[in-house]
């Protein structure tokens, strides 16, 4: 899916199609839906400034008591091997245990593979989910849609991503976007499929903001936030006609429902552009190099720096992708041979990358007081085969697999459900993506039964009938 990045190129529709008041005012006149009028332009990438949070609460919809709380979701592109990782089975055939041993960790509950020594050290601050699985196809976008918004596409809707439904339940707290894509929006899967990081039905406007950058890079930074006099004459203009073109609308308009939210989302995305704060933010030049360090100086670490800093800045909900595509980069996809990765590139390269950052954001979130508040939730879209393959990989499998879960009010150490002898499917409390999502909505307070405006106006339910969150990760 293309990327609703808040880039002024974007906007350029606007200036194309509507060169003169005539042609704005033409554009917004009879004749064009309310659906066209709002894809105009870039309000899928900004989000609404409207007291969403407000109104959701009286409606019930969100507890009271959670303003503060923020979700950070590592989506672990490629799927996993839990039987390599989480979920090791030291007692079963070769073929099946593959070559990893499990180490003691902090938690008595569970043990852990080797490749996470990190992670074994503040186990007591995340627990496991052993027992997960769908009945999606075997691919990976399938699988991505499924995990992120707790169901598969049918009948032509598309449902929302977690947090999307964060955005339209309880808007942004600051000039920044109440939901961010780091460092961008999932690439090809090989299905073609709708990967789920989208607004789905809610509309473009809870479409996240995507970075589109790589913040380990040395001249990393976000050219939208760059200040007036770095970004150009040309960009600068650009701004200044946006600002004309928004109030000529709104006169063309007379000040209609329609005009009125563009006006809103052009002030939200001003507003952020023009902030100090949210330009702060994304610096990361502002950490010490120890701490760039701590967290690994590659994209994953760096993305995950970030979320920090987002977090701090009042950002409600951060995805990060661990990788962007299964094609062409080393990842968790572990079929054993190329062009896909080896279980040695997931010992050499992936979990070491991995569980250095994981472990440092666990750490900082936790020393600077932001653990309790802030769920950071480890997802994917299957687990792999309980036998290793000839080529000494492991192939898809969504019939079970291993998520896990810290900070947000879950107390760690735990481990929910569990597998069978090999690994192949739930042998106690199996969990759906859809238990794993409503998980993530009771950590943000809303209430998983309640129901979102669904296309056509009709109400949708924010979880399906038989859903819930997995409550023994809270008590």
């Amino acid at each position: 899916m293309e990327s609703r990045r808040l880039v002024w190129e974007d906007f350029r529709m606007l200036d194309l199609l509507a060169e003169s008041p005539r042609e704005r005012a033409r554009l917004c006149g009879p004749g064009h839906s309310r659906r066209e009028f709002l894809q105009v332009g870039a309000l899928a990438a900004i989000g609404l400034s409207l007291p969403q949070y407000l109104s959701a609460r009286e409606a019930g919809l969100v507890k009271p008591g959670n303003e503060r709380r923020s979700c950070i979701m590592i989506f672990n592109l490629g799927g996993p091997s839990h039987l390599d990782l989480w979920d090791m089975k030291p007692d079963a055939p070769s073929e099946v245990r593959g070559p990893f041993q499990p180490i003691r960790t902090k938690s008595d509950a569970f043990e852990l593979s080797e490749l996470l020594p990190r992670h074994a050290k503040l186990a007591d601050k995340f627990s496991l989910v052993r027992s997960c699985h769908h009945d999606g196809a075997a691919v990976h976008d399938a699988g991505w849609q499924m995990m992120q918004t707790g169901r598969r596409f049918t009948g032509g809707i598309q449902t929302p991503h977690a947090g999307a439904v964060t955005s339209h339940l309880m808007g942004r707290r600051t000039d920044l976007p109440p939901f961010v894509v780091l460092p961008q929006l999932m690439g090809r899967g090989g299905g073609n499929l709708p990967n789920g990081q989208a607004g789905g039905f809610l509309g473009k406007a809870h479409d996240p903001f995507a970075l589109m950058a790589d913040p380990s890079q040395k001249d990393f930074k976000v050219p939208d936030l760059l200040p007036p006099d770095q970004i150009g004459a040309h960009r600068l203009e650009r701004r200044r006609k946006l600002r004309d073109i928004v109030d000529s609308t709104v006169s063309a308009f007379e000040a209609s429902e329609d005009a009125r939210l563009m006006d809103a989302n052009f002030h939200a995305a001003f507003r952020m552009m023009t902030s100090e704060k949210a330009r702060a933010a994304f610096d990361l030049g502002q950490e010490p190099t120890k701490v760039r360090e701590r967290y690994g100086m590659n994209r994953f670490g760096q993305c995950c720096l970030l979320a920090r800093r987002l977090v701090e800045s009042g950002v409600r909900f951060i995805t990060i992708n661990t990788f962007l595509t299964v094609f062409d980069e080393i990842t968790w996809d572990i079929h054993g041979s190329k062009p896909f990765t080896s279980i040695e590139g997931m010992k050499d390269i992936v979990c070491p990358m991995y569980d250095q950052a994981y472990s440092a954001l666990i750490e900082d979130l936790h020393q600077r007081g932001l653990l309790d508040d802030t769920l950071v939730a480890c997802l994917s879209e299957f687990g792999r085969t309980p036998k290793v393959n000839p080529a000494g990989g492991r192939d898809h499998w969504p019939q079970c697999f291993t998520t896990y879960f810290a900070g947000g009010g879950v107390k760690g150490g735990r481990v929910v459900g569990a597998s069978d002898p090999i690994g192949g499917f739930p042998a106690e409390r199996p969990v759906k993506p859809g238990d794993l999502v409503a998980t993530i909505f009771h950590s943000l307070g809303f209430d998983h039964a309640s129901h979102l405006p669904g296309p056509g106006g009709r109400p949708f339910p924010l979880t399906d009938l038989g859903t819930e969150p997995i409550k023994e990760l809270f008590v």
